[in-house]
């Protein structure tokens, strides 16, 4: 959906007495359009070429970080429910992407890694991943990019204010 023109909106405004969205400046919704279409674009990418979709590229590219966390820090990262990601869990696995081991202290937890085939497919994705984000940020200049990413990591911080997590 791309959001109204100012003339759009006008019109909507005029045609409903109540209140209604800008959603040229409403920043959920920014951040919502701007983060469904880089996903819809990296699945349909990462899926023709590497085999893997967008939520399997975020557990790979976490796991090379964190080799051996337990599903519960994955969904806490990428901010996903535990149905979505054990599900991506057990196809990475069935596909030989990911090995699960049981935690040697506690049969409840989990310690998951990239397997070879795993890490050899991450460091095939994250060079078109990187190529992404290249090409989604050259319209800005470098201390914009910085201050962008100041400015992404402080809402993050502040998730808490709407999500009720502090």
């Amino acid at each position: 959906m791309t959001p109204p023109s100012s003339q759009s909106r006008n019109k909507v405004v005029t045609a409903h007495a109540g209140l209604t969205l800008d959603l040229d400046r409403y920043v959920p919704a920014l951040v919502t359009f701007i983060a469904n279409k880089l996903s819809n674009s990296a699945t349909a990418r990462y899926q023709r070429e590497f085999g893997v979709n967008v939520t399997e590229w975020r557990i790979m590219a976490l796991l090379a970080i964190e080799p051996g966390i337990p599903a519960s820090r994955i969904c806490s990262v990428i901010g996903f429910n535990k149905g979505p990601v054990s599900r991506a869990l057990a196809a990475m696995e069935s596909r030989g992407l990911i090995a699960i081991r049981t935690g040697a202290n506690d049969g409840r937890t989990h310690a998951i890694s990239l397997t070879a085939r795993g890490r050899a497919t991450h460091d095939k994705v994250i060079m078109a991943a990187l190529d992404r984000e290249r090409r989604l940020l050259s319209c800005l200049s470098r201390d914009e990019r910085e201050l962008l990413i100041d400015l992404l990591r402080r809402l993050h911080d502040n998730l808490g204010a709407v999500t009720g997590n502090h």
